[in-house]
């Protein structure tokens, strides 16, 4: 048996021993620069304003990255090949992609829905087949409550890649009603009836100004439309509002609502 060159055995303890120190020293440098990092960026994302969950999932989402970057380069530094690593993660990243599709999609809806704000918490938005008061905005689900008070959860892909209606981001609407009146009644009479309802309703903003104007000439009535803008908030009421007080009026005036109606003309032979 050959002897045992203890100086040639302490080198190597003292060198991997280095080694270890270093790797530590690497790890430990490195997880404090990526929380460096991250608070750098939350005070950035905190100025621009984005959503407090987006925020919170980003963050985490970067800092979980850049740990991992960092463990692979001190593997790298102890000797570990680093190439199987980054194939197994990449393979790893692959696997989950394709088994979550749907959830990807999902995400990254919502990350484009709470950067570019098409809308917001409490704005009435008609999408994806629905319409309500947005009630929540997650990163996969955006909730929303129904005029009927009914709970709908619709993914974010589906309101990202869809036109979306926000009934809430303009502070008036136009609110147009159609009134069909008989082919005998005085469309000029009609039309003053209207003009008066309108003009003494406070609700009814003076600008933009209102209009009446005969919209078309149906099979059994005259059709008048008119156009008038309110606040947003007052839209449902004015609407409810101005129809009952059209059939009051135009009963108190003589002006009839004519009842769909065909002539038939019977010939003998």
């Amino acid at each position: 048996m050959g002897e045992i060159d203890f100086n040639t055995i302490g080198v190597q303890l003292w060198s991997i021993l280095l080694l270890v120190i270093y790797a530590v020293i690497t790890l430990v440098v490195g997880f404090w620069l990526v929380g460096r990092l991250t608070n750098i960026l939350e005070k950035a994302l905190l100025k621009k304003e984005i959503d407090l969950s987006l925020q919170k999932f980003l963050i985490r989402l970067i800092s979980i990255g850049l740990k991992v970057l960092v463990l692979i380069s001190v593997a790298g530094l102890v000797g570990i090949p680093t190439t199987s690593f980054v194939a197994v993660i990449g393979a790893a990243g692959l696997a989950v992609g394709l088994a979550l599709q749907g959830s990807l999609a999902n995400f990254a809806g919502g990350v484009l829905i709470l950067f570019l704000k098409p809308f917001k918490v409490g704005d009435f938005i008609e999408g994806a087949g629905h319409s309500g008061t947005v009630e929540e905005i997650s990163i996969f689900y955006t909730h929303m409550k129904t005029a009927k008070n009914q709970a709908v959860v619709i993914p974010n892909a589906q309101l990202s890649n869809n036109s979306i209606i926000n009934y809430s981001t303009k502070p008036i609407r136009r609110l147009d009603l159609v009134f069909g009146i008989d082919y005998s009644d005085d469309i000029d009479k009609a039309k003053e009836v209207l003009k008066n309802i309108i003009s003494s309703d406070s609700r009814v903003l003076d600008d933009p100004s209102y209009m009446i104007a005969v919209e078309s000439l149906g099979d059994n009535a005259v059709n008048i439309v008119t156009r008038s803008w309110c606040k947003n908030e007052d839209y449902w009421d004015l609407h409810f509002g101005f129809t009952e007080k059209v059939k009051k009026e135009f009963d108190a005036n003589g002006i009839s609502f004519p009842f769909p109606q065909h002539d038939i003309h019977i010939i003998k032979d």
